[in-house]
């Protein structure tokens, strides 16, 4: 896809959310078949932040070096979608946007819902191919997070294990709240609860956001980010750039938790890496629209 020039961008009329979050909806094209709400990009305003585990979270000793050092970061403003990119706004892409680099199966999710659960069952290159169609559509830039973006809209000003609080519950995020004797996995965090597991993904926007108006951080899919997996955050950037500095094919971070696995892996901490190629069931992937910035 060929570059566009900061000034060539659509600057996105935003409105004002009643709960005084601003952000502004991109739409996608009609279709016959099925209705498609617009995709809400939430305006995520800049700061600096302490990004990874803090020393006095709880297990800090059975966690591994890939959560540390904890770094201050200082993002630039920018705006992400509120809900995990559903299976109705990949299928509008994927079927009415013409290609850019590669094809898009129109139905991969394992789950079907009536086109409101996540997408998953999608590798890192086809998120990346669906960021490129919506640019291209929209005449806006939209990319992946990156690992510093995620967890600053993540953490949404807490230094909490979660954003919720120093715990969280099934009625809060969809996980596994049941414990998992074969893995010795627990299906409670700290002093919170055990709670129930779906054994399945839940629709978007099915539980509370955070304070930045964003839903589905913890639990439900990982989510894709741009950068490259590196085994801890030493030499990591502090401008909340994505780090990428390896092969196309090298294992990419995802971020969140999911609805499989246990509440240790959904804190906001948590990063994990998978190679770009996979698909399975338990990924998916929301989106960051860039700014324009006036030259």
């Amino acid at each position: 896809m060929p570059q566009q020039s900061n000034s060539s961008l659509s600057a996105p009329a935003i409105v004002k959310h009643p709960q005084k979050i601003h952000y502004f909806a991109e739409p996608l094209h009609p279709s016959p078949n099925f209705i498609v709400k617009p995709i809400n990009m939430v305006l995520i305003l800049g700061g600096t932040f302490q990004m990874g585990l803090p020393e006095t979270e709880l297990d800090r000793l059975d966690r591994l070096d890939r959560e540390s050092p904890q770094h201050e970061v200082t993002v630039p403003s920018f705006f992400m979608s509120e809900f995990l990119i559903a299976e109705a706004h990949w299928r509008v892409v994927a079927e009415l946007m013409p290609r850019i680099d590669i094809d898009l199966a129109a139905s991969p999710s394992h789950f079907k819902g009536k086109g409101d659960r996540p997408i998953e069952n999608v590798s890192w290159f086809e998120a990346v191919e669906f960021c490129k169609r919506l640019s291209e559509h929209s005449n806006r830039t939209y990319r992946l997070p990156s690992e510093a973006e995620w967890e600053y809209a993540c953490r949404a000003g807490t230094t909490t294990p979660f954003n919720y609080g120093e715990t969280i519950s099934t009625d809060l995020a969809n996980y596994r709240g049941t414990d998992n004797k074969a893995y010795g996995w627990l299906g409670s965090y700290g002093k919170g609860a055990k709670g129930i597991y779906r054994k399945e993904t839940t629709p978007v926007g099915t539980f509370p956001p955070n304070a930045f108006g964003v839903y589905d951080m913890h639990g439900n899919v990982w989510e894709w980010c741009q950068d490259h997996w590196h085994n801890n955050y030493d030499g990591a950037p502090t401008d909340g750039s994505a780090w990428v500095d390896k092969k196309k094919d090298d294992p990419r971070i995802v971020r969140g938790g999911s609805w499989d696995t246990h509440p240790h892996n959904c804190r906001s901490a948590t990063r994990l890496d998978l190679t770009p190629g996979d698909r399975d069931h338990y990924s998916g992937f929301r989106v960051v629209c860039e700014i324009p910035r006036t030259l």
